[in-house]
């Protein structure tokens, strides 16, 4: 099968899963990695995945990875915007930082990347996969740095849809619910660590909150789809 396919956040869960599921059918994937391990890992799975240094904050990295797919092709299939992180805190206390991070991963860098890949996703039939969430419909106490960037980047490419001078590109929204990945345990460690900077009144406030936030997540870490 002649079909490339660009992947975001290809080093673990959801996007290594698809990269590798979609090799098996034949595509060509580009998995998005940002260290040499997790290209060496990637690649490792299947001889049509090829590891892409990309980190989708970073303007120079995503030009250096559309290069990097131009040398092997002028026709992108699909873009699948999976790099993701999700971050947490009381709105009362939550910093401009940490919301920045929150929509620089989520949000920006899913357009950094869309409008980097577009030229090439103008020759015949092409979609962009997003893979949005559940809590995209939701109001979720103290995870809402993360909802609204669902949110946003929801209402980002629907405006595309609507703008776009191509019929045949498709716009598509995954929203999963629980899914058992690494993110949990990311989420964990970002999230102590703002914790660290939380006033203490704050914390106070806030700490049973916080104890039931910390079991949850290492319990959808283990036991999630």
């Amino acid at each position: 099968m002649d079909k490339y396919v660009l992947i975001t956040g290809a080093s673990s869960g959801l996007g290594k899963e698809t990269a590798k599921k979609l090799a098996q059918e034949g595509y060509r994937v580009f998995a998005g990695v940002r260290k040499q391990e997790d290209k060496e890992a990637v690649e490792a799975l299947n001889p049509n995945i090829e590891g892409v240094f990309l980190d989708v904050t970073s303007d120079e990295s995503v030009n250096c990875a559309f290069e990097k797919i131009s040398e092997k092709t002028d026709k992108l299939y699909a873009l699948v915007n999976n790099a993701g992180v999700a971050l947490a805190g009381p709105v009362e206390y939550l910093t401009i930082d940490i919301l920045k991070k929150q929509f620089d991963i989520n949000v920006f860098g899913a357009i950094r990347v869309a409008q980097k890949v577009l030229p090439l996703m103008k020759k015949g039939d092409a979609r962009i996969v997003n893979i949005s969430s559940m809590a995209s419909y939701g109001v979720f106490p103290f995870v809402s740095p993360y909802c609204v960037s669902k949110r946003s980047l929801d209402m980002f490419f629907n405006s595309l849809s609507v703008e776009c001078k191509m019929p045949e590109l498709k716009i598509i929204s995954i929203k999963p619910g629980v899914v058992k990945t690494p993110i949990w345990n990311k989420s964990l460690d970002e999230c102590e660590k703002n914790m660290e900077f939380l006033c203490e009144e704050g914390k106070k406030k806030y700490e049973k909150e916080f104890a039931f936030l910390t079991a949850n997540a290492r319990k959808n870490n283990d036991k999630g789809l």
